[in-house]
């Protein structure tokens, strides 16, 4: 099974680079270096928090990239410690400095989507939610695109930050409402 997901990887990404490649490189190469360490992810939190409408989907969206880029960078991929596929893929090149950690699962993909489902739950505009979440998942495709991820290190981190976001935004809805309580 795990050969068979590791071929399917490779030829999705030996498709983009034939196929999807070509004037767009240096846009979605420098797209995919703002997500580094969360960057572009912390610089928006940042800015959310000078206002007191979007205070809260600040701080939860920081939390939440916290705690998933413990669980996703800091835990799982050095239990997996999957090479990253430039080292492994015949005939795939990068348009990026390679990364120094492991591959799998992605941290950006993580980040972008731990915060994106924080802002979708938290923020009051429609466009900006979606905005956010297509940025987000940009974010997260631009890393197959330069070749530093496999399909499944995307999925994966992906849901890792997904699942990460809806449980820190719950847990913020708990301690406000335990708020109101203890306030009234």
């Amino acid at each position: 099974m795990l050969s068979m997901i590791q071929s399917w990887d490779a030829a999705i990404l030996l498709w983009i680079q034939a196929n999807l490649r070509g004037p767009l490189d240096n846009v979605v190469a420098f797209w995919s270096n703002l997500g580094e360490a969360g960057i572009i992810w912390i610089v928006i939190c940042l800015v959310m928090l000078l206002r007191k409408p979007t205070r809260r989907a600040g701080v939860t969206a920081l939390l939440a990239m916290g705690i998933c880029y413990l669980f996703n960078d800091m835990l799982i991929k050095n239990l997996v410690c999957r090479p990253r596929p430039y080292e492994t893929v015949e005939g795939l090149t990068i348009l990026i400095t390679a990364p120094g950690s492991w591959s799998f699962p992605s941290g950006h993909a993580c980040s972008s989507l731990a915060a994106a489902n924080v802002w979708w739950r938290t923020l009051k505009k429609r466009w900006l939610k979606i905005l956010l979440l297509v940025l987000a998942i940009l974010m997260a495709l631009s890393r197959l695109y330069v070749g530093v991820h496999y399909p499944s290190d995307v999925l994966v981190g992906a849901l890792v930050g997904s699942v990460g976001g809806q449980l820190i935004w719950l847990a913020s809805e708990k301690v406000l409402a335990r708020r109101k309580e203890n306030s009234n």
